[in-house]
């Protein structure tokens, strides 16, 4: 048997060689069968059927292994689609008899029914308690002495269908008087935003007047219950309290009274960078003061003479003076005083004379007629704001502030100008039953022409 040369041309690598070359190369190397021997024509007949039993078992666990494989990857693929796959098939598994399920859900449906009546039960107990905490607070508001006062006043003072036109009004959102421009408040979500806007202008303002050294006095005057408390609350309550003060001065003490008037006022104004707040300011003597008999004729002439020049010599050392009267009308000061009454939060903001006040609304008119004639002046004009609606009186209260001041910064298209039905000239807006302060009624004038014959009789004497 001849064998060829092993050389690089003809020598073939393992994974190079054929199955044909394969066989042939056993068939070679196989021992030739003799038929003489019978045991190796025995072995080579059983040796195929070796090869097939030993190759069944190896293809059948591959099998298994490939099913077992695949049902292990469908698993995992299900498992990721649909997470409670395995839940599914546990439940598939250990199967629960209907009869047990349906009396589960039954249960299930029993312990709802019995939460739900127990929140309702909650709920209405939590009803009943703080109608009970109302209850009490009205019994306690009913005992506050102001409250006797006021009903004696309203059926006394009042007009009675003044009282039956407030009790009759549909709500508080509507506006009682007729003379008022708009017949509803203003919307509280309009109010709150346009609010913010002018809040964070009047930081800017402040800014401004604390850079340049700039010194502002605004004066906020008018009727019991008109909105001017509130209205200094909306414009201070984001400016920083060391530049801006807000001054509320009791009745004078001994040693006040024997001072000259305006001394303890001039003591509260401005140095630079500061603003000023007086709710009510020197102007009590020309308002409760003089209505109330606290001072003599004699002190509010004299008042009425020193106020402009006063006033004036403020302005020409330069402060910034703003005066404000805030204009309620009567059926709408009724109705604040009320409900006043009937709050335990608001009852501090009555006192006898406050209460007093409401049966002489037409003795409060004629001091405001005057007060207005004789201080209205170039220097330190009046600025009137209507009231009858708080949200819209603060509003443009503050938007002439931020108006009329030059301060840097300014956003024209949040401040803008005010709206002239509700702010204006002393001349342009006054309630029903006033007269414009341009000229005074024939009482009030005959007693103007013969004040400086009492205070020149006065001193004679």
């Amino acid at each position: 048997m001849t064998t060829m040369p092993n050389t690089p041309e003809t020598q073939l690598h393992p994974e190079e060689v054929k199955p044909e070359e394969t066989q042939a190369s056993l068939a070679v190397s196989a021992p030739e069968v003799s038929p003489a021997n019978p045991e190796t024509l025995e072995r080579a007949a059983q040796k195929p059927e070796e090869g097939k039993m030993r190759a069944q078992p190896k293809a059948e666990t591959k099998k298994l292994e490939l099913k077992s494989k695949a049902k292990k990857s469908s698993a995992k693929v299900l498992a990721g689609i649909f997470p409670v796959g395995e839940r599914a098939e546990e439940h598939a598994r250990t199967s629960v008899p209907k009869e047990q399920v349906s009396s589960e859900k039954a249960a299930l449906k029993l312990e709802k029914k019995r939460l739900k009546a127990l929140h309702k039960a909650e709920k209405k107990e939590l009803k009943k308690k703080l109608k009970k905490k109302k209850d009490s607070n009205k019994t306690t508001a009913g005992s506050f002495p102001m409250i006797e006062l006021i009903d004696e006043q309203v059926r006394t003072g009042i007009p009675h269908e003044l009282v039956a036109k407030v009790k009759d009004a549909k709500s508080k959102k509507h506006i009682i008087s007729s003379t008022y421009p708009y017949q509803k408040q203003m919307k509280t979500a309009n109010y709150e935003e346009e609010m913010e806007l002018l809040q964070i202008e009047l930081v800017k303002m402040q800014t401004w007047v604390q850079k340049v050294g700039e010194r502002i006095v605004l004066l906020f005057e008018g009727r019991d219950a008109a909105g001017k408390g509130g209205t200094i609350q909306r414009f201070t309550e984001n400016l920083n309290p060391r530049g801006a003060k807000v001054v509320a001065l009791a009745k004078p003490s001994d040693t006040e009274r024997g001072q000259w008037y305006f001394q303890r006022y001039i003591e509260k104004l401005p140095t630079k960078g500061e603003i000023v707040f007086f709710d009510r300011s020197w102007y009590n003597r020309g308002g409760v003061e003089h209505v109330m008999g606290f001072c003599t004729p004699h002190e509010y002439l004299e008042f009425m003479r020193q106020t402009p020049e006063f006033e004036r010599m403020m302005v020409r050392s330069g402060i910034r003076l703003y005066k404000f009267w805030f204009s309620v009308s009567r059926e709408e000061q009724l109705r604040r005083f009320l409900g006043r009454a009937k709050d335990p939060l608001k009852q501090w903001k009555l006192s006898p004379m406050d209460v007093e006040s409401l049966g002489r609304w037409d003795s409060y008119t004629k001091a405001k007629e005057a007060m207005l004639f004789y201080t209205d002046t170039a220097d330190a004009p009046w600025t009137i704001v209507r009231s009858d609606d708080k949200k819209r009186a603060r509003l443009n209260a503050i938007k002439y502030i931020l108006h009329t001041v030059p301060y840097e910064g300014k956003d024209d298209d949040v401040v803008g100008a005010p709206d002239p039905h509700i702010v204006g000239s002393a001349k342009a807006i006054y309630e029903h039953g006033e007269h414009p302060h341009t000229h005074l009624p024939p009482d009030q004038t005959k007693a103007a022409a013969e004040a400086p014959k009492a205070k020149a009789a006065t001193a004679g004497s």
